[in-house]
């Protein structure tokens, strides 16, 4: 498989076009995007950019303030990981309700006509404290049909949970009742779960006895495994070609390995994508079938570091050796999802510009995936106080709201730009530039990493840059990146070693072509030669060697 370069986007932010912005508004103040717009005319602009697939956050209906209880509803958009019904689609991203599946499975179509993948969420750890599905195929059995409440625990219940207590929180519940009290979505085994929790879902029963000492009942298989294995292979019979699996680690490993192989023997191109926080469990999933999983604790940790803390570049390198040859390919990188802070927040580093030394290294390092999230392209800030979600650096996923940077560049549904800014110009075609690269170039999609930052000595600051080849044959790449906030020359030494474990041929009148902003140089590409790149602040270069 090429790398796989993702375009996160929620449709009712991205496809959002009134720029009203009130607090805590509702869905008529505030707009809300919907499927049908997004157009032919917005997914050439997202292939124009350089992605592969795209990936379709908050489809599958979940918990809104206007069809649920408020009360246990996270803002009135409501969290698209609260989900009420696995089998359909959000009714706010429609344009007609009774359609709904019909505008998605049209949006497949023309996501795949544009020559792009179709990702959405796989939420398999727990659901919205109101699920019922009303789309359910027939003879299909709901989630909780047939349980036993009054079991705190056993393999034949799809839920867990507190008998004897009633489901209660410091709060109006506003007429909701359950009882017995299901134990909460984040492992919260109490029937009143604090505000910080996910107190508006409950999790799913995959089989493990957790006030039982962490025993594994999985003979015979839970009754919740093969209702999650249909609700895989409904995804997979309307186009879907892969799902972001949140939470992955929080669902026994044992059943991914059940289910993703049943899954790929009908539909064998299909992904998973995990998010996985545990370095530990990460050999566990990769062996139970995902394709990719999430770095965050590792490359993602350490580039905002880097980026926003003064830590020094050079450690990037035990980054990527702590995975080896074998894992590294699979470790999806990332500087921007809907969890994460903006990089152009207060909470980050300010500006979407000082981004681009990590940015380069994210998509260039190696062939496995690279995710950039709806806006960051445009330096969108995510400082605004949206209403549930306040002021943090984030772009809300519980609000009705208009991202300003990207409804300037949607200008009203035309994807032509028309009101960007200069600022939002030159972001997005550096984005453009290196996606653009990264999807073409056979050294960053199939070639070796070779890094050079250890052989570097005099004229190259190993605390604020960095520097690697990337190469097949017939294409060497020479990637350099400086996190300094000042213009700099850079003195970059090709180790002999190099040459020799790459097999490169050495070139004594060489020309290097900047394939990020373009221009031509003559060089010498020697062993133990050193090359000079002037870089400006927050700046890198991405070197094509003939």
């Amino acid at each position: 498989m090429n790398k796989p370069i993702i375009y996160q986007l929620f449709p009712r932010l991205f496809a959002n076009f009134n720029d009203t912005r009130k607090y805590n508004g509702t869905k008529e103040e505030n707009g809300c995007g919907r499927f049908v717009d997004i157009t032919e005319r917005a997914l050439k602009a997202i292939v124009d950019l350089g992605a592969t697939h795209v990936w379709y956050t908050g489809v599958i209906r979940h918990a809104t303030a206007q069809y649920n209880n408020p009360a246990i509803t996270k803002g009135k958009a409501g969290s698209p990981y609260a989900i009420t019904d696995y089998y359909d689609v959000d009714p706010d991203l429609a344009k007609d309700e009774a359609k709904r599946m019909h505008e998605f499975e049209a949006l497949v179509q023309r996501t795949h006509e544009a020559g792009l993948q179709v990702l959405i969420d796989f939420v398999p750890n727990h659901v919205a404290r109101e699920y019922k599905s009303l789309c359910k195929p027939k003879g299909v059995k709901d989630l909780g049909e047939g349980d036993h409440p009054e079991w705190a625990f056993s393999p034949l219940n799809d839920f867990y949970y507190i008998p004897g207590e009633r489901f209660s929180m410091d709060i109006d519940l506003q007429g909701y009742e359950e009882f017995p009290a299901k134990v909460t979505g984040n492992d919260c085994f109490t029937s009143h779960p604090g505000k910080d929790d996910w107190y508006e879902t409950v999790k799913l029963n995959y089989g493990v006895y957790y006030q039982g000492g962490m025993e594994k009942q999985f003979d015979p298989i839970p009754s919740v495994w093969p209702k999650m294995l249909d609700i895989l292979l409904f995804w997979a019979s309307k186009g879907v070609d892969g799902v972001r699996v949140d939470m992955a680690e929080m669902v026994p490993v044992e059943f991914f390995a059940w289910a993703i192989g049943q899954v790929k023997k009908k539909y064998k191109k299909f992904i998973f994508i995990g998010e996985c926080y545990d370095p530990s469990k990460y050999d566990a999933y990769l062996s139970a079938g995902f394709d990719y999983l999430y770095d965050k604790v590792g490359m993602y940790d350490y580039l905002r570091g880097v980026t926003s803390k003064g830590w020094p570049a050079e450690g990037i390198t035990g980054q990527w050796m702590q995975h080896g040859d074998r894992r590294l390919p699979h470790m999806l990188y990332f500087l921007e999802n809907h969890d994460e802070q903006r990089i152009a927040s207060g909470f980050f580093c300010g500006s979407g510009r000082c981004a681009e030394p990590a940015m380069t290294i994210a998509a260039t390092l190696h062939q496995g995936p690279v995710l950039i999230y709806s806006g960051q392209e445009l330096g969108e800030r995510g400082m605004d106080m949206e209403g549930f979600s306040g002021m943090d650096g984030r772009t809300s996923i519980f609000d009705y709201w208009g991202m300003k940077n990207v409804q300037q560049w949607t200008n009203r549904g035309k994807f032509d730009g028309e009101r960007m800014n200069d600022a939002q110009r030159e972001i997005r075609t550096y984005y453009q530039q290196l996606l653009t690269t990264a999807r073409s170039s056979k050294a960053i999609q199939k070639g070796q990493l070779y890094d050079i930052t250890y052989a570097q000595g005099e004229g190259f600051d190993r605390h604020k840059q960095f520097a690697f080849l990337r190469y097949i044959k017939g294409e060497t790449l020479l990637v350099v990146v400086n996190f300094h906030d000042r213009a700099q020359n850079i003195r970059v030494r090709i180790p002999n070693d190099a040459f020799v474990y790459l097999g490169m041929e050495e070139k004594a009148k060489a020309t290097a072509t900047d394939l990020l902003r373009g221009g031509k140089s003559k060089l010498e590409f020697v062993p133990d030669g050193t090359i000079e790149v002037p870089l400006e602040a927050w700046k890198s270069v991405i070197l094509k060697i003939k």
